[in-house]
């Protein structure tokens, strides 16, 4: 069974995934943190108390091989790969053995910049275009899954 967690908290496609994973009859699990209390038809909430990586840990110990989670966050990505669970971000882009370490690297970076009182540009506004990759990304996601438990 293919379960799908979302690390929930912030994630702008909570619906969308629901929506995609009804359609495969795949349970899904909203992950948040008791800042974002998040209740929605056709998923599991579980909420974990606020603190540094809280909503992270609750989630990673309960992804299994396989399952799909959906994240912005890098670190929770590597985790989650290393429990050999795929993964994606919001607008569709797949982390991968092969993407992580370049993207832990950027965050590094980033992070270092800032603490030296550099400025970095925030994300860009969500478009309808975002959405659009993201569903694209994740059905394909899916059914690739699917297929491998069929084989």
């Amino acid at each position: 069974m293919i379960n799908i967690l979302v690390d929930a908290d912030g994630c702008p496609v909570v619906d969308l995934t629901i929506q995609f994973a009804k359609q495969y009859e795949l349970p899904v699990t909203l992950f948040c943190d008791t800042a974002h209390n998040m209740q929605r038809e056709g998923a599991k909430t579980i909420m974990v108390s606020k603190g540094m990586d809280a909503v992270d840990f609750e989630l990673i110990n309960r992804v299994k091989p396989g399952d799909i989670v959906i994240t912005q966050d890098y670190g929770l990505a590597a985790m989650v790969l290393a429990k050999r669970g795929l993964v994606m971000d919001q607008n569709g882009r797949e982390y991968t053995n092969e993407n992580i370490d370049q993207l832990l690297h950027s965050r590094h970076i980033a992070k270092k910049i800032r603490q030296a009182g550099g400025r970095m540009k925030g994300p860009k506004k969500r478009r309808k275009e975002d959405n659009e990759s993201f569903e694209i990304a994740f059905n394909a996601l899916i059914l690739k899954q699917i297929n491998k438990l069929n084989e």
